[in-house]
């Protein structure tokens, strides 16, 4: 399913879109330079992006669609994972039936299509579209996580605040009378709500496409950053009662020592995501001015190492190397 430079000539000169000159210049530069035609016609100006999508469309018989302003159902937005979206330019945005519309930028990714016909257990329908669209759905991804994952942590978050308001003062007795810290951390840890944030925090940071988790606690809030291609973002503020939770479920997955808060300590855990996604989870606890620091770094035991093709390089580059 490839659009041939004859097929686009043929097509462009009989559209009125370029003349045999300005065509022919065109392909010269392209060979000159190793980039594709259609490339070379959208940075000349001779023709725009959604015209050229549209024309190869037509050619290969794949329907075109535009979705720079459409909002996708969270529901059909998910039978695609996010991560497989983003790193193969391809969006769910229509389902009727047994039949799921998507939208691509590259109909001669086969893989992909059946990958995802076997996930979904639906017939694929593959549609052409503009990468302004692929970006404006992939923003939609983000959005709807942070208000999912947002409403879990908060509420469970709420949970644990008013728990341990209720528990303050026989927190306090029992360790007044010799209990020991480490099992009130060990208690801490096994707590639902705790259980949840730690997991949920996990699922969206992966979902997002961090390499890094930092759960940091300042002096009335905890802060959660993520690092997401480099650069390490803000995530979300939790409450300053999870402080103690958070770090003791950490450890207790780590196998970290839970009444140690003076050295810093490593450790390392490994969760699944679904049936695709294994992950290896390396853990640094860090003492700071109030409190303790958790550093994790997310390891997919799934990546691999990059093709040229995956690194930008065409055939013709490949060839010549």
């Amino acid at each position: 399913m490839r659009v041939e430079p004859q097929q686009l000539r043929a097509f462009l000169l009989d559209a009125g879109l370029v003349n045999e000159a300005q065509f022919s210049d065109v392909d010269k530069k392209a060979k000159k330079t190793h980039k594709r035609i259609e490339d070379v016609l959208v940075s000349e100006g001779l023709i725009s992006e959604t015209e050229i999508l549209r024309l190869k469309a037509y050619i290969l018989g794949i329907p075109f669609v535009n979705l720079e302003k459409e909002k996708i159902s969270n529901e059909i937005l998910r039978i695609i994972p996010e991560p497989i979206a983003r790193s193969h330019n391809i969006i769910a945005f229509r389902k009727k039936g047994k039949s799921l519309e998507v939208a691509m930028l590259d109909p001669e990714d086969l893989n992909t299509i059946e990958f995802i016909k076997k996930k979904a257990n639906l017939k694929i329908l593959p549609r052409l579209t503009t990468p302004e669209s692929i970006k404006n759905v992939l923003k939609q991804y983000q959005e709807s996580l942070q208000v999912e994952f947002g409403e879990i942590i908060s509420r469970n978050a709420k949970d644990i605040g008013q728990e341990s308001i209720l528990k303050k003062g026989k927190i306090k007795e029992l360790l007044d009378e010799g209990v020991e810290e480490k099992e009130e951390l060990e208690k801490q840890a096994k707590e639902l709500p705790i259980i949840k944030i730690v997991d949920t925090l996990l699922k969206h940071a992966i979902l997002q496409r961090a390499s890094d988790i930092h759960i940091e606690p300042m002096e009335k809030e905890v802060l959660v950053r993520y690092r997401i291609d480099g650069i390490l973002r803000d995530a979300m503020i939790l409450p300053l009662a999870t402080k103690s939770g958070i770090v003791a479920r950490i450890k207790v997955l780590s196998n970290l020592k839970l009444d140690e808060h003076r050295l810093p300590q490593d450790g390392r855990f490994k969760i699944k995501l679904e049936e695709e996604y294994k992950y290896s989870i390396r853990v640094s606890i860090l003492p700071v001015f109030n409190g303790e620091k958790a550093v994790m770094r997310l390891l997919s035991e799934e990546s691999k190492g990059y093709t040229l093709e995956a690194l930008g390089l065409r055939d013709e580059t490949i060839r010549k190397s």
